[in-house]
C-alpha cells in the first residue's frame, strides 16, 4: 500500500470522527431551545435531528465541494500535493479532537471555525504566512461579534413583541390567535428563502431573486390562511391560561427546529467531507483542483457520522444551550430559533461570515436579556465565549503538531 492509499483510508476515519463530533456539538443549534422549552424530549430531539441531519447531508448536501475548506489557504503556494494531503488529514484530526473536547465539556463551538483554524495551522507550516488568506481570517474574527449580537437583537425584538402584544394583554388567547398566523407566515417565508439561498439543493435551482420572493410570498400567504383556520381548533377560547399561548408557539418552535436540523446537515457536512474529498482527489490524481466531485458514499459517511454523534453525545451541549444560560419557554424558544435562522440567512446573503453555533447562543442570550440581566447566567456564557476565542488558535496548534509529526514520519 503506497502513502496515498494509506492517507485516503485514514482520512475516511478522520472524516467520520469530524462528522461524529460535528453532530454531537452542533445538534444544539437546532434542538437545544426546543428541548429547553420542553417542546420535545431529549430522546425525540436526538431522533428527529439525527434523521433530518442525515437526509440533509445525503440528499441536499453539495456534491461539489471546495477542496480547500472556505478558501482559507492558497494551495498553489505548496508545490508538493503530498504535503497538502498530509496537512488535510492533520486538519481533520485536529479539528475533530477539539470539537470532541468541547462536546465532552458540554460547551458549543463552531465546527467551521475549528476546521478553518486547523487548515490555517498546517498552511503556515507548509507554505509560510503568504499561504493564508488573512482577509478571510479577519472575517472569521468579525463573525464572533456579528453572529451572536445580530441573533440576540432579533430574538430580543421578537420575544419583546410577543410579550407586549400577546402575553401582557388582558385577552391574550385572542391576541395569540390573531398574531400566531402572522408569525407562522413570516417564519415560513424565512424558511423558504433560507432553503433557496443557503442549501446546495436550493442554490442548484438557480432561481432569480424575483422568483424566490414570489415563491416565499405564495407560501407565506398559504401558511397564514391554514394557520388562521387551525389555531382556533387547538386552543379553546375559554382557556385563558398562558399554556394556551405556549401551545400555539410550541408547534411553531418544533417546525423551525426541524428546518434548522435539515439545513444544518446540508451545509455542515462539507466541514467533515471537504478535506476528505481533497485527499481522495490527490490520492487518485496526484494533484489538487479548486473543486472536487464528492462521491455519494462520502456524503452518506458524513451524514451517518453526524447522526451517530447526535445519538451518542448530542445531549451534552443541548443541555448547556437549552437550559443553563437562561430559562426557556415555547414563546422564548421560538424567538431563539427565529433569531438564529434569520441571522444566518440575512448575514450570509450580505456576504458576512456567520456561525450557526454563535447565532443560536446569541439568540438564547437575547431572549434572556429581554427579562433582565439577572435572567442570564453570565458564568456559563463567559465559559462559552472563552471556548469560541480559543477555537482557531487551539485547532491551529494541534494541526501543526500532527502535521509536523506526520511529515517527519513520511519524509524522515
Amino acid at each position: 500500500m503506497d502513502i496515498y492509499d494509506l492517507f485516503l483510508y485514514m482520512s475516511v476515519g478522520a472524516g467520520f470522527l469530524m462528522a461524529f463530533n460535528l453532530g454531537a456539538n452542533d445538534v444544539a443549534n437546532s434542538m437545544a431551545s426546543a428541548v429547553g422549552a420542553r417542546a420535545i424530549t431529549v430522546k425525540q430531539a436526538v431522533l428527529i435531528a439525527g434523521v433530518l441531519n442525515f437526509v440533509g447531508a445525503v440528499f441536499l448536501g453539495s456534491h461539489v465541494t471546495a477542496t480547500i475548506s472556505k478558501g482559507i489557504i492558497n494551495p498553489d503556494v505548496i508545490s508538493d500535493p503530498k504535503l497538502i494531503m498530509i496537512g488535510m488529514f492533520a486538519s481533520l484530526l485536529a479539528a475533530g479532537l477539539w470539537v470532541l473536547v468541547a462536546t465532552l465539556t458540554s460547551l458549543p463551538v463552531s465546527s467551521t471555525h475549528s476546521i478553518v483554524g486547523a487548515i490555517t495551522g498546517f498552511g503556515l507550516v507548509a507554505g509560510g504566512p503568504d499561504v493564508v488568506n488573512w482577509l478571510k481570517m479577519g472575517g472569521i474574527v468579525l463573525s464572533w461579534i456579528i453572529s451572536p449580537f445580530f441573533a440576540a437583537a432579533i430574538a430580543y425584538f421578537i420575544f419583546t413583541h410577543i410579550r407586549k402584544y400577546i402575553l401582557y394583554k388582558r385577552h391574550f388567547i385572542q391576541q395569540a390567535k390573531k398574531w400566531a398566523p402572522i408569525w407562522v407566515a413570516i417564519t415560513l417565508s424565512m424558511i423558504s428563502l433560507s432553503f433557496l439561498y443557503k442549501t446546495p439543493a436550493g442554490k442548484a435551482l438557480g432561481l432569480h431573486w424575483t422568483g424566490s420572493l414570489a415563491i416565499a410570498a405564495l407560501l407565506s400567504f398559504g401558511a397564514w390562511a391554514v394557520a388562521r383556520h387551525y389555531v382556533s381548533k387547538f386552543v379553546l377560547d375559554a382557556e385563558e391560561g398562558a399554556e394556551g399561548v405556549e401551545r400555539i408557539f410550541r408547534k411553531m418552535q418544533v417546525g423551525t427546529s426541524c428546518y434548522v436540523a435539515l439545513s444544518q446537515g446540508a451545509n455542515d457536512v462539507a466541514n467533515a467531507i471537504g478535506p476528505v474529498a481533497a485527499i481522495y482527489l490527490i490520492a487518485k490524481e496526484h494533484m489538487l483542483l479548486a473543486k472536487a466531485e464528492v462521491p455519494w458514499p462520502m456524503l452518506v459517511l458524513g451524514g451517518f457520522g453526524i447522526a451517530v454523534g447526535i445519538a451518542v453525545l448530542g445531549h451534552k451541549v443541548m443541555a448547556t444551550v437549552g437550559e443553563k444560560i437562561t430559562t426557556l419557554t415555547n414563546t422564548r424558544g421560538f424567538a431563539v430559533d427565529f433569531g438564529a435562522a434569520s441571522t444566518v440567512l440575512i448575514a450570509s446573503n450580505l456576504g458576512l461570515p456567520v456561525s450557526t453555533t454563535h447565532a443560536a447562543v446569541g439568540g438564547v442570550v437575547g431572549v434572556g436579556l429581554a427579562r433582565g440581566f439577572s435572567a442570564v447566567d453570565f458564568r456559563v456564557l463567559l465559559r462559552i465565549v472563552a471556548y469560541w476565542v480559543a477555537t482557531v488558535p487551539i485547532a491551529a496548534l494541534t494541526s501543526i503538531v500532527i502535521f509536523v509529526l506526520l511529515k517527519w514520519l513520511c519524509y524522515g
